[in-house]
Protein backbone atom coordinates (compact mmCIF):
# COMPACT_ATOMS: atom_id res chain seq x y z
CA UNK A 1 0.00 0.00 0.00
CA UNK A 2 2.89 2.69 0.50
CA UNK A 3 4.31 1.95 -3.09
CA UNK A 4 0.95 2.66 -4.27
CA UNK A 5 0.48 5.94 -2.40
CA UNK A 6 4.19 6.99 -3.38
CA UNK A 7 3.26 5.72 -7.05
CA UNK A 8 -0.23 7.97 -6.49
CA UNK A 9 1.81 11.01 -5.23
CA UNK A 10 4.03 10.75 -8.58
CA UNK A 11 1.48 10.24 -10.90
CA UNK A 12 -0.64 13.58 -9.25
CA UNK A 13 2.73 15.71 -9.85
CA UNK A 14 2.77 14.69 -13.18
CA UNK A 15 -0.73 15.40 -13.60
CA UNK A 16 0.02 18.79 -12.41
CA UNK A 17 2.83 19.36 -14.61
CA UNK A 18 0.69 18.72 -17.88
CA UNK A 19 -0.19 21.93 -19.04
CA UNK A 20 -3.23 20.90 -21.20
CA UNK A 21 -4.95 18.27 -18.59
CA UNK A 22 -4.37 20.72 -15.64
CA UNK A 23 -5.93 23.65 -18.01
CA UNK A 24 -8.98 21.94 -19.22
CA UNK A 25 -9.70 20.30 -16.24
CA UNK A 26 -9.45 23.09 -13.41
CA UNK A 27 -9.33 26.51 -15.70
CA UNK A 28 -11.66 25.84 -18.92
CA UNK A 29 -14.90 25.23 -17.46
CA UNK A 30 -14.53 28.60 -15.01
CA UNK A 31 -13.49 30.30 -18.22
CA UNK A 32 -16.75 28.81 -20.07
CA UNK A 33 -18.52 29.63 -16.97
CA UNK A 34 -17.11 33.17 -16.96
CA UNK A 35 -17.90 33.42 -20.88
CA UNK A 36 -21.63 32.99 -20.88
CA UNK A 37 -22.52 34.30 -16.99
CA UNK A 38 -21.29 37.57 -18.50
CA UNK A 39 -23.54 37.13 -21.95
CA UNK A 40 -26.59 35.74 -20.20
CA UNK A 41 -25.61 36.30 -16.15
CA UNK A 42 -27.99 34.09 -14.06
CA UNK A 43 -31.37 34.98 -15.26
CA UNK A 44 -34.41 32.74 -15.43
CA UNK A 45 -34.54 29.89 -17.43
CA UNK A 46 -37.61 30.58 -20.28
CA UNK A 47 -40.33 27.98 -19.24
CA UNK A 48 -37.61 26.62 -16.83
CA UNK A 49 -39.86 26.91 -13.71
CA UNK A 50 -37.71 29.25 -11.59
CA UNK A 51 -34.25 27.55 -12.87
CA UNK A 52 -31.90 29.85 -13.34
CA UNK A 53 -29.50 30.27 -16.08
CA UNK A 54 -26.41 29.49 -14.57
CA UNK A 55 -28.04 27.00 -12.18
CA UNK A 56 -28.52 24.57 -15.40
CA UNK A 57 -25.25 25.40 -16.61
CA UNK A 58 -23.08 24.53 -13.82
CA UNK A 59 -23.77 20.81 -14.04
CA UNK A 60 -23.79 20.92 -17.43
CA UNK A 61 -19.83 22.13 -16.95
CA UNK A 62 -19.36 19.75 -14.26
CA UNK A 63 -19.92 16.48 -16.94
CA UNK A 64 -17.45 18.85 -19.09
CA UNK A 65 -14.72 17.96 -16.45
CA UNK A 66 -15.66 14.69 -16.22
CA UNK A 67 -15.24 14.64 -19.77
CA UNK A 68 -11.84 16.05 -20.19
CA UNK A 69 -10.45 13.98 -17.60
CA UNK A 70 -11.97 10.61 -18.64
CA UNK A 71 -11.70 10.79 -22.32
CA UNK A 72 -8.44 12.53 -23.01
CA UNK A 73 -6.08 12.73 -19.82
CA UNK A 74 -6.39 9.27 -18.81
CA UNK A 75 -6.39 7.73 -21.72
CA UNK A 76 -3.70 9.82 -23.50
CA UNK A 77 -1.67 9.05 -20.83
CA UNK A 78 -2.01 5.73 -20.45
CA UNK A 79 -1.30 5.54 -24.46
CA UNK A 80 1.84 7.09 -24.03
CA UNK A 81 3.08 5.68 -20.86
CA UNK A 82 2.88 1.89 -22.98
CA UNK A 83 4.26 3.57 -26.52
CA UNK A 84 7.02 4.75 -23.76
CA UNK A 85 7.26 1.15 -22.62
CA UNK A 86 7.46 2.65 -19.13
CA UNK A 87 4.50 -0.53 -18.68
CA UNK A 88 7.53 -3.04 -19.27
CA UNK A 89 9.96 -1.16 -16.77
CA UNK A 90 7.36 -1.49 -13.95
CA UNK A 91 6.33 -5.38 -14.92
CA UNK A 92 9.79 -5.42 -13.82
CA UNK A 93 10.11 -4.54 -10.40
CA UNK A 94 7.44 -5.44 -7.36
CA UNK A 95 5.04 -2.78 -8.30
CA UNK A 96 3.97 -3.90 -11.66
CA UNK A 97 2.01 -2.18 -14.55
CA UNK A 98 -1.29 -2.62 -12.81
CA UNK A 99 -0.35 -1.01 -10.08
CA UNK A 100 0.36 2.58 -12.18
CA UNK A 101 -2.94 2.03 -13.97
CA UNK A 102 -4.49 2.22 -10.89
CA UNK A 103 -2.62 5.15 -10.01
CA UNK A 104 -3.55 7.20 -13.18
CA UNK A 105 -6.51 6.37 -12.66
CA UNK A 106 -6.69 7.66 -9.03
CA UNK A 107 -4.81 10.46 -10.22
CA UNK A 108 -7.42 11.45 -12.93
CA UNK A 109 -10.43 10.99 -10.53
CA UNK A 110 -8.79 13.21 -8.11
CA UNK A 111 -8.56 16.28 -10.61
CA UNK A 112 -11.66 15.54 -11.90
CA UNK A 113 -13.21 16.04 -8.58
CA UNK A 114 -10.56 19.30 -7.78
CA UNK A 115 -12.02 20.51 -11.09
CA UNK A 116 -15.89 20.43 -9.80
CA UNK A 117 -15.34 21.36 -6.53
CA UNK A 118 -13.52 24.55 -8.00
CA UNK A 119 -16.08 25.25 -10.40
CA UNK A 120 -19.06 24.56 -7.71
CA UNK A 121 -16.89 27.47 -6.06
CA UNK A 122 -16.56 29.89 -8.85
CA UNK A 123 -20.39 29.58 -9.58
CA UNK A 124 -21.78 29.98 -6.37
CA UNK A 125 -19.39 33.07 -5.84
CA UNK A 126 -19.65 34.94 -8.83
CA UNK A 127 -23.48 33.84 -9.77
CA UNK A 128 -24.88 32.57 -6.45
CA UNK A 129 -26.13 29.11 -8.20
CA UNK A 130 -28.49 27.25 -6.04
CA UNK A 131 -27.48 23.23 -5.33
CA UNK A 132 -31.20 22.00 -4.39
CA UNK A 133 -29.97 18.55 -4.45
CA UNK A 134 -28.67 16.67 -1.20
CA UNK A 135 -25.05 15.59 -1.24
CA UNK A 136 -26.08 12.02 -2.07
CA UNK A 137 -27.87 12.30 -5.46
CA UNK A 138 -25.20 15.25 -6.43
CA UNK A 139 -22.34 12.89 -5.11
CA UNK A 140 -24.03 9.94 -7.32
CA UNK A 141 -24.83 11.46 -10.28
CA UNK A 142 -21.39 13.04 -10.61
CA UNK A 143 -19.67 9.75 -9.70
CA UNK A 144 -21.84 7.84 -12.57
CA UNK A 145 -20.67 10.63 -14.85
CA UNK A 146 -16.95 9.71 -14.18
CA UNK A 147 -17.91 6.11 -14.41
CA UNK A 148 -18.97 6.04 -17.86
CA UNK A 149 -16.69 8.65 -18.99
CA UNK A 150 -13.45 7.24 -17.68
CA UNK A 151 -14.46 3.46 -19.07
CA UNK A 152 -14.81 5.13 -22.40
CA UNK A 153 -11.18 6.64 -22.09
CA UNK A 154 -10.10 3.02 -20.83
CA UNK A 155 -11.49 1.77 -23.90
CA UNK A 156 -10.23 3.87 -26.57
CA UNK A 157 -6.93 3.13 -25.21
CA UNK A 158 -7.23 -0.80 -25.31
CA UNK A 159 -8.74 -0.15 -28.72
CA UNK A 160 -6.16 1.99 -30.26
CA UNK A 161 -3.02 0.51 -31.64
CA UNK A 162 -0.56 3.32 -31.01
CA UNK A 163 -0.73 7.44 -28.63
CA UNK A 164 -1.74 8.61 -32.38
CA UNK A 165 -4.83 6.15 -33.17
CA UNK A 166 -6.01 6.57 -29.28
CA UNK A 167 -5.49 10.43 -29.34
CA UNK A 168 -7.54 10.54 -32.76
CA UNK A 169 -10.56 8.11 -31.22
CA UNK A 170 -10.20 10.86 -28.22
CA UNK A 171 -10.23 14.09 -29.54
CA UNK A 172 -13.42 12.85 -31.84
CA UNK A 173 -15.12 11.39 -29.51
CA UNK A 174 -14.67 14.39 -26.32
CA UNK A 175 -15.38 17.12 -29.16
CA UNK A 176 -18.69 15.59 -30.69
CA UNK A 177 -19.95 14.49 -27.42
CA UNK A 178 -18.95 18.22 -26.18
CA UNK A 179 -20.44 20.24 -28.37
CA UNK A 180 -23.73 17.70 -28.96
CA UNK A 181 -24.52 16.93 -25.49
CA UNK A 182 -25.25 20.18 -24.45
CA UNK A 183 -21.72 20.01 -21.87
CA UNK A 184 -20.89 23.37 -23.73
CA UNK A 185 -23.57 24.91 -24.64
CA UNK A 186 -27.86 24.30 -23.95
CA UNK A 187 -29.30 22.02 -25.85
CA UNK A 188 -32.58 23.88 -25.87
CA UNK A 189 -30.74 25.77 -29.02
CA UNK A 190 -30.36 22.85 -30.83
CA UNK A 191 -32.32 21.71 -33.69
CA UNK A 192 -34.27 18.55 -33.73
CA UNK A 193 -31.68 16.84 -35.89
CA UNK A 194 -28.99 17.71 -33.53
CA UNK A 195 -31.00 16.48 -30.65
CA UNK A 196 -31.90 12.93 -32.58
CA UNK A 197 -28.10 12.37 -32.85
CA UNK A 198 -27.61 13.83 -28.77
CA UNK A 199 -29.67 11.01 -27.76
CA UNK A 200 -27.04 8.38 -28.88
CA UNK A 201 -24.41 10.18 -26.94
CA UNK A 202 -23.65 8.89 -22.84
CA UNK A 203 -22.48 12.28 -22.27
CA UNK A 204 -26.21 13.60 -23.07
CA UNK A 205 -27.77 11.57 -20.18
CA UNK A 206 -24.87 12.19 -17.88
CA UNK A 207 -25.81 16.17 -18.35
CA UNK A 208 -29.30 15.36 -18.12
CA UNK A 209 -29.18 13.33 -15.19
CA UNK A 210 -26.53 16.55 -13.05
CA UNK A 211 -29.14 18.87 -13.98
CA UNK A 212 -31.93 17.21 -12.53
CA UNK A 213 -30.64 16.17 -9.39
CA UNK A 214 -28.74 19.76 -8.61
CA UNK A 215 -32.14 21.26 -9.30
CA UNK A 216 -33.44 18.85 -6.75
CA UNK A 217 -34.96 15.91 -8.43
CA UNK A 218 -34.28 12.54 -7.30
CA UNK A 219 -32.30 9.84 -8.25
CA UNK A 220 -35.41 7.58 -8.39
CA UNK A 221 -36.70 10.31 -11.74
CA UNK A 222 -33.25 9.56 -13.70
CA UNK A 223 -33.42 5.80 -14.01
CA UNK A 224 -32.59 5.86 -17.52
CA UNK A 225 -29.89 7.59 -17.25
CA UNK A 226 -29.27 5.89 -14.39
CA UNK A 227 -29.14 2.33 -16.15
CA UNK A 228 -27.63 3.91 -19.36
CA UNK A 229 -24.27 5.65 -17.35
CA UNK A 230 -24.15 2.53 -15.78
CA UNK A 231 -24.43 0.15 -18.70
CA UNK A 232 -21.53 2.32 -20.41
CA UNK A 233 -19.53 1.96 -17.65
CA UNK A 234 -19.96 -1.67 -17.26
CA UNK A 235 -19.76 -2.59 -21.01
CA UNK A 236 -16.13 -0.13 -21.52
CA UNK A 237 -14.59 -1.22 -18.26
CA UNK A 238 -15.23 -5.16 -19.47
CA UNK A 239 -14.47 -4.91 -22.97
CA UNK A 240 -10.95 -2.73 -22.12
CA UNK A 241 -10.09 -5.49 -19.65
CA UNK A 242 -10.56 -7.94 -22.24
CA UNK A 243 -8.49 -5.90 -24.96
CA UNK A 244 -6.20 -5.15 -22.73
CA UNK A 245 -5.15 -8.59 -22.04
CA UNK A 246 -4.32 -8.93 -25.53
CA UNK A 247 -1.93 -5.85 -25.89
CA UNK A 248 1.31 -6.64 -26.69
CA UNK A 249 3.23 -5.00 -23.45
CA UNK A 250 6.76 -5.43 -24.61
Amino acid sequence: MKGFIAICKIEFQLYLRDFFSFFFALVFPVLMLLLFGSIYGNMPVSGGAGMKMMDSSVPAYCVMVTGVTGLMSLPLTLAGYKEKKIYKRFDATPAGKKSVIFAQAAASLAMALAGIVVLLAAGTLLYQIQIKGTFFSVFTGILCSIAAMFSLGFLFTAVGRDLKSTSLLCYLCYFMMLFLSGAAMPDALFPDSVKKISSFLPMTYAVDLLQGVFAGESLAMHGKELLILGAVAAAGTAAGAVLYRRKDWT
